[in-house]
């Protein structure tokens, strides 16, 4: 008999699922309260709390989902990002820290707005929108008070304002050209004239870039040098004074914050998956100090306006997302947010360890494994493929992972090549025609569970979101006698499709990554699963959100309709109210309940 009998499947699922998530931490300008972003009343919205701490106070109640929340520097507005209907045409709007006053400052509709930040001065908001051009992300200010609108930048790709010199008048730019390579620009905003900073051989990237508090240099994470990615500082006054500050060989720079006065650093490092926080006096770059803490993943740096305190979003295995505070003197972290786990131990969940193995090419592979409390192996084990493709798998909290384990099925996450965090090389070796040796991993890592006897083999599930259900469905296609069962979460199966509708300016950047429709038409085929749809047998559940723009619903109706055809058990489950991925309450539950009866069905019975 399955564990878990003391509870209904659902009602277990309904615990995990109902842990609640807090993200986004926003300092006021005194540093006396934080916002963020959390789940507390089922959909994610804006609340606020003194810093010392104390039950948080709502600030907004918008049909929309947020996002993202900025505490104006002159502490009059929150500037808060949200997602009509969970779609990618996110939206800007701006709110009094009481929740009063919200008004809208993009032009909703189906534009995607990305926000950026504010001037230092709190007079206006920096954003990205592709407003005037579809398949193009471009650069805006607009003043708070009159709504004046004023475009700061114009080129092809992705542009994100990354930071402001305190008056304004110049900015740092990031430009995608495609996935995996762009470049940093200076912009003076009097001429409109932009200065690139960061010339390269591709690929390379250039991320995070922070203006030193003199607005002499330019801080910023690159891997324009290295295969992993560091901490750079370029002088404005002479590009050839770029220099790399720290770097290390075992791990890549994920993040960084600076302190106000550009003093110290906090810089996150990615060790195969696991973060180390470390704080660093810039001056030497010699004293570096590792911080202990009780989360393996760390994010969303921000550090109060003295600098005494680090905000930042922690999470692990068994410990769902909350924001801490760190004091940067005596490097002791204490919880600022306490989201709800009714029912649920953190204690009695299961951690996650890393295992590392070689692909069919020698490749080196690796990848963290959720072990079931009970039983022994061999497990009945689900593989989950994550997003991206430049994406990674982390020891985070999955409630869908715990509720798996509860009933006793094992979890594995890979991290096939192609994904982020093992350096330059690595994140590139399944761009084009490379993508078979990245569905190739997938049978390398079955093959790894069973022979070491983790894995009970027809009893293996294979699961994965957006570009994880590519893997899924390019799984179930390339090796059939392989899985169980499959669920297939908003993933692309056809890249054709898949780029006549998702964003342009998604298609315009995904070209190298995947294939360019206008001239490899087919090697997309040969690398979509739609066209080998006739080999799979193994029951299929697909999980897609009505609004998602970045990978259209078109691509759930030709799974669901091509098993259909062939008589192969499928399931199709469509949230009116999601977009690419799913974060109401409810829906989450639904989902996961789905998923889990899914593969109890089709790996335990």
């Amino acid at each position: 008999m399955k564990p878990d009998t003391a509870l209904t499947i659902e009602a277990s699922v309904r615990l995990m699922a109902k842990v609640g998530r807090c993200w986004s931490p926003a300092f006021a300008p005194d540093g006396e309260q934080l916002a963020f972003v959390s789940d507390l009343s089922g959909s994610p919205q804006v609340w606020r709390m003194p810093v010392p701490g104390a039950f948080p106070l709502a600030v907004t109640a918008f049909d929309e989902q947020v996002t993202r929340v900025i505490w104006s520097p002159v502490g009059d507005w929150l500037a808060v990002e949200s997602a009509p209907g969970g779609g990618m045409n996110t939206q800007i709007d701006i709110v009094r820290p009481d929740g009063g006053g919200r008004r809208r400052l993009t032009i909703g509709g189906t534009s995607n707005n990305w926000l950026g930040g504010w001037t230092k001065d709190g007079s206006a908001l920096l954003f990205s929108s592709n407003m005037d051009k579809p398949d193009t992300m471009e650069c805006f200010r607009i003043a708070i008070d009159s709504g004046a609108l004023e475009k700061l930048t114009v080129g092809a790709g992705a542009s994100t304002v990354e930071d402001a010199t305190p008056d304004g008048s110049q900015f740092l730019v990031k430009r995608v050209a495609y996935r995996g390579d762009n470049n940093v620009y200076l912009v003076n905003n009097a001429t409109k004239s932009e200065r690139l900073l960061t010339a390269h051989d591709p690929p390379a990237s250039f991320e995070n870039a922070r203006f030193s508090h003199d607005g002499l240099a330019v801080y910023l994470i690159s891997n324009r040098d290295t295969d992993m990615a560091c901490l750079c500082r370029l002088p404005l006054e002479d590009d050839s004074g770029w220099k790399i500050v720290r770097a290390r060989e075992d791990a890549e720079l994920a993040e960084f914050a600076l302190s106000g006065d550009s003093e110290q650093a906090a810089l996150v490092w990615n060790v195969a998956g696991a973060h180390e926080l470390e704080l660093v006096h810039l001056q030497t770059a010699k004293h570096g100090r590792l911080i202990e803490l009780p989360g393996a993943i760390v994010e969303s740096l921000r550090f109060s306006p003295g600098g005494s305190l680090l905000a930042m979003r922690m999470s692990g295995a068994r410990l769902p997302q909350d924001i801490w505070l760190l004091d940067t003197v005596s490097g002791d972290a204490r919880q600022a947010t306490r989201s709800p786990q009714i029912g649920v131990d953190p204690k009695q969940l299961a951690e996650a360890r890393l295992l590392q193995y070689q692909a069919h090419d020698a490749l080196p592979l690796s990848g963290w494994l959720y072990s079931p409390q009970a039983g022994q192996a061999p497990y009945p084990t689900v593989l989950s493929f994550h997003g991206g493709p430049e994406g990674q798998e982390q020891p985070r909290f999955r409630y869908d992972y715990q509720a798996l384990l509860a009933q006793g099925i094992a979890v594995f996450a890979p991290n096939a090549r192609g994904s982020s965090g093992f350096g330059k090389r690595f994140v590139n070796l399944d761009n084009g025609a490379l993508r078979f040796d990245a569905i190739q991993d997938i049978a390398s890592t079955a093959k790894h569970l069973i022979d070491n006897g983790i894995a009970e083999p027809a009893r293996i599930g294979i699961m994965g979101g957006s570009y994880g259900g590519y893997m899924t469905m390019a799984g179930l296609a390339k090796f059939p006698q392989l899985f169980a069962a499959g669920v297939n979460l908003y993933g692309v199966v056809n890249f054709k499709t898949f780029f006549e509708r998702t964003e342009p300016w998604m298609a315009s950047i995904s070209k190298v990554e995947y294939g360019d429709p206008d001239s490899e038409g087919e090697l997309l085929d040969a690398l979509s699963p739609i066209h080998k749809l006739d080999r799979v047998i193994a029951p299929t559940l697909v999980l897609h959100g009505a609004n998602d723009t970045n990978v259209p619903v078109y691509e759930a109706e030709q799974v669901v309709e091509a098993l259909r055809q062939r008589d192969v058990l499928v399931d199709y489950i469509l949230f009116p109210d999601e977009g690419h991925g799913f974060a109401i309450e409810r829906n989450r539950i639904a989902a996961a309940t789905a998923i889990v009866s899914w593969f109890i069905n089709y790996l335990l019975d």
